[in-house]
């Protein structure tokens, strides 16, 4: 049509302009002069404006309820890097490079969450060592690699990110099934790290490695402990991805993929901003690249022992007020392995304090504020292994804010010396 013009001749153009301009002006010095005349602006509430209500987390990093919070540190270096452009693929490789010394691996890829990992990970398993192959999963599989060796206790709801590079799992119970599973077609192993362990991490490692075949641990939501984001690429493990916006507390929609080299190298050509790839919808932004670098600095400037000891502080502010409501127990609780911090467990008589924990759960979400708890209140027992029952309270404490412990405290011991009046 008369008047528009191209994207292909736009970006052509556009790349001349911007290399013209640099004649004149030296980008990194004008930059700083323009930050700083600025005008401040107030920003606007728009959950308020939009009608959509906040609520104090009593429940853990769920992605349905947004998962973690960002820390202030983070928060800012978000907010900076949304003041000017750079070249995506160049920041990708520079943060890439900087994480993979940070957390002692070879290689490091910031995606668009630990499902987009999982997805680029055995892209890049199914797609190494020829280019060529990146245009042809997920359909045309005929002359690819395209099978995965999973424990059948380690299917899980995260399936879809691994078949969506159009391989399929094959399921095995035992180490002797393990090691007879293999064959020519098998392209990568996947193993859940919260999974039950029949086989075990340095088993499956071995095995793996044995028959020239690499494996990849989804240890999504498993730091703290601080340590596990260099422990299990030191075990072997050639892919692990953990989630950016959960234990990291960086944005949500960020995960790290971390392991070999060429198999991160691998992923990076499968994701976006390269076109006509399995990855090219799972873009991460420059703002959340950089929140995800300063969430990881962050977080290796904590302290475990710190942390632990702080949540349980939380914990036991909220039990001592629950002190004086019929039946009531109270226990501090540690997944084994997810969620590695301490969750407060509160269990009670039903025939007492006349309510169901569901009930309770939501009569904490109609207050004011809203509170949400734990999933797991008043459900079977957690994949985490955390305590269930229709009795049973679960408080995840590790992401409410200074003094919303003692808010919730006051709210459950309400509804439930309510219940025992009742």
């Amino acid at each position: 049509m008369p008047g528009t013009i191209s994207r292909r001749k736009l970006l052509r153009t556009g790349g001349q302009a911007i290399i013209a301009g640099g004649a004149a002006v030296c980008a990194g010095s004008a930059l700083p002069a323009v930050a700083a005349s600025r005008p401040k602006v107030k920003g606007v509430d728009y959950y308020q404006k939009l009608g959509v209500a906040t609520f104090i987390n009593a429940a853990g990093t769920y992605t349905t309820l947004t998962a973690s919070t960002m820390p202030d540190e983070v928060q800012a270096a978000v907010a900076l890097a949304a003041l000017h452009p750079v070249h995506l693929i160049e920041l990708h490789e520079a943060a890439g490079q900087y994480l993979a010394k940070r957390l002692r691996c070879e290689g490091a890829l910031v995606t668009a969450g630990a499902a987009s990992a999982l997805t680029l990970g055995t892209a890049a398993c199914v797609t190494a060592g020829n280019d060529a192959d990146i245009l042809s999963i997920p359909t045309d599989m005929n002359s690819l690699k395209n099978e995965v060796i999973v424990q059948k206790s380690h299917r899980y709801d995260y399936d879809h990110a691994v078949r969506n590079c159009g391989v399929r799992f094959v399921e095995v119970e035992t180490l002797e099934q393990y090691e007879q599973a293999f064959n020519e077609r098998t392209v990568m192993t996947h193993f859940f790290n919260a999974g039950e362990e029949h086989i075990s991490r340095e088993d499956w490692v071995r095995v793996a490695h044995k028959h020239g075949v690499p494996c990849f641990n989804d240890a999504a939501a498993d730091v703290p402990p601080i340590s596990n984001l260099w422990n299990y690429t030191q075990m072997g493990f050639d892919l692990v991805t953990f989630s950016g916006g959960k234990g990291l507390r960086g944005p949500q929609c960020t995960g790290l993929l971390l392991g070999r080299k060429d198999l991160i190298e691998a992923a990076r050509k499968n994701n976006s901003p390269n076109s006509n790839t399995v990855g090219r919808g799972m873009k991460v932004a420059k703002e959340e690249i950089v929140g995800l670098v300063a969430a990881v600095d962050w977080f290796l400037a904590q302290d475990d022992a710190a942390m632990e000891a702080e949540y349980r502080q939380r914990a036991e502010r909220i039990a001592g007020a629950l002190k004086s409501v019929p039946t009531v127990q109270t226990q501090i609780f540690i997944p084994a392995v997810a969620n590695h911090v301490p969750h407060l467990v509160i269990t009670y008589d039903q025939s007492r304090v006349k309510i169901a924990a569901k009930e309770v759960m939501e009569k904490m979400r109609q207050g004011t504020p809203r509170i949400e708890l734990n999933p797991g209140t008043g459900g079977p027992p957690a994949s985490a292994g955390l305590p269930g029952g229709s009795n049973t309270i679960v408080v995840g404490v590790w992401m409410m804010q200074p003094g919303e412990d003692l808010i919730v405290a006051k709210r459950l011991r309400d509804v439930l010396q309510g219940a025992a009046a009742a």
